[in-house]
């Protein structure tokens, strides 16, 4: 499908729609503005968010382009097994989150993930994490641009570029109105179109396929799909299933220190409701995870020799009358942006709070701060958009990054009263070095050349033909290593556990971190 197969009505419907919602949604961006005074309330919506809104906008942030477009496309190609990141993997980093650590993190009464390495392990610990956390997310928020401009291209032959540009300047734009009240506003309406929008297409198309019957086109799709296909986590070789298994922990570990993720447990009014939002979210994550699973592989069997770049809007355009297909695209956009805004917000969130006072802005007013940060992550995001990376590329290097370097200090910073912040120091620093290493020297295992077979391996290189450790779960393991060997000697060397500073930290009336000690 291109957009030349497209009818010129189509095309004018959708982009009516399409400027009407634009609209709709800078309108409730307006209406959320109103309720910004401070930086608590432009990034935690002053902790107010009842369940309703807390597992809403935490499902809607990362029900997007990877788990509705691009782990569409992948499953397509690969099998179920291309699941693991998305939305299998994300949908259980919700439930570990609830499990783990939405409880603890709120009790802490934090605006930033930040906010805790500096509270845990002092302000260096802080401003490394921030270094590491913000441009990990640029990958991400470009892989939502590039998708969302994949659409426009697609059903109305706009240049990819242009409309790369457009998505950043529309996602921007509403997210400097209201902060995370404008987010959670816009991401329970975007979320609500998007369930219902993908139920809608599921049951159209499965029925088309069985001849007006659901259950007869599940069956036909199961009769028609290779069994590999079929098969959640692969097994044919250790090496392959330990890959499966990294790509899955990826996606399961490696946002749990995400600002994402975390600002949604510190907006909750409560930590009960932090702690049950995240249950519910990854529940319906992992169900609505299901419909661009199936329709992922159930493509192969409509289209069998098809190269389609993007499965749900063929299949809408495909299946779906052309107000219902007008619809339908509506719901796919309305789930990239609420994404867009949400993966803006996060890192522009720990820029103004835990690197921009570095920088002597603490005279300044914090919104503004806050403000200006959005506008400097959509620059960095777009510069990533433009450099020409894949979309699934771009969103497992945003996981992998955080993953590698954050993850060991967060959970173990939580359960093992630290002694010192170097155990947590050491473990970012060999993590990101490690992990740039390998990135650099192209190797897709740990330390390929002498632990993989064979060294050179290339991308005709059969699956089956390799033996190696993926490369992301071995350096998350030897940081884990490194953290508590260090902690350990220190321990055992007569170190007491480091005080936690939370009882000496305040935050003045913009939201700001300030240590009452120093101010003293």
């Amino acid at each position: 499908m291109t957009h030349e197969d497209v009818s010129p009505g189509l095309k004018m419907a959708l982009g009516i729609t399409i400027g009407l919602y634009v609209v709709g949604i800078y309108a409730l961006g307006l209406f959320a503005q109103r309720r910004i005074h401070n930086a608590t309330d432009f990034i935690v919506a002053g902790r107010r968010l009842p369940l309703s809104l807390a597992w809403m906008t935490l499902m809607a942030t990362w029900f997007g382009a990877g788990a509705i477009l691009t782990a569409t496309n992948t499953v397509r190609d690969e099998g179920l097994p291309g699941a693991a990141m998305d939305p299998l993997g994300a949908g259980v980093c919700l439930l570990l989150a609830g499990l783990i650590i939405a409880r603890p993190l709120w009790r802490m009464g934090l605006l930033t993930i930040g906010d805790f390495f500096r509270r845990k392990f002092g302000p260096a610990a802080e401003l490394l994490s921030a270094l590491i956390l913000v441009p990990s997310y640029f990958g991400w928020i470009a892989a939502q641009f590039v998708a969302l401009a994949e659409m426009l291209h697609l059903f109305f032959g706009l240049d990819l570029a242009t409309g790369i540009f457009i998505v950043a300047m529309i996602g921007m734009g509403y997210t400097l109105l209201g902060g995370m009240w404008s987010v959670t506003l816009t991401d329970a309406v975007q979320l609500g179109l998007v369930m219902l929008g993908l139920v809608y297409l599921g049951w159209t198309v499965f029925s088309q396929v069985g001849s007006g019957s659901v259950v007869a086109g599940v069956e036909t799709l199961i009769r028609e799909t290779p069994d590999e296909m079929l098969a959640m986590v692969p097994m044919e070789t250790a090496t392959i299933f330990l890959g499966w298994l990294g790509v899955f922990f990826a996606g399961a570990l490696g946002n749990l220190p995400g600002q994402d993720l975390t600002q949604r447990i510190f907006a909750a009014k409560s930590e009960r409701v932090a702690q049950h939002a995240c249950y519910i979210a990854g529940g319906m994550y992992l169900l609505f995870g299901l419909f661009p699973l199936g329709m992922g592989l159930l493509a192969n069997v409509i289209w069998k020799d098809s190269n389609a770049s993007s499965i749900l809007p063929a299949m809408a355009h495909a299946f779906l009358s052309p107000t219902a297909a007008v619809i339908f695209t509506l719901v796919l956009m309305s789930a990239v942006l609420s994404t867009i805004d949400s993966a803006i917000l996060s890192p522009a969130s720990v820029l103004s709070q835990n690197v921009f006072p570095r920088l002597g802005l603490r005279r300044f007013s914090m919104l503004a701060v806050n403000r200006v940060a959005v506008v400097l992550v959509t620059a960095a995001s777009l510069g990533m958009a433009y450099a020409g990376k894949t979309a699934y590329e771009l969103l497992e290097t945003a996981y992998e990054m955080i993953q590698v370097s954050l993850f060991v200090p967060l959970v173990l910073g939580i359960y093992l009263p630290p002694v010192s912040g170097m155990p947590a120091i050491a473990c970012m620093i060999s993590g990101m070095g490690l992990w740039f290493l390998h990135k650099a020297l192209g190797w897709d295992y740990f330390f390929q050349p002498w632990l993989a077979s064979p060294a050179e391996i290339g991308e005709d290189t059969a699956l089956d033909k390799i033996a190696g450790l993926p490369m992301g779960l071995a350096i998350t393991a030897v940081g884990l290593v490194i953290y508590l060997a260090w902690h350990l000697t220190l321990r055992f060397s007569g170190r007491l556990p480091r005080i936690d500073e939370e009882l000496s930290l305040s935050t003045d009336s913009n939201g700001m971190a300030i240590d009452l000690q120093t101010e003293a």
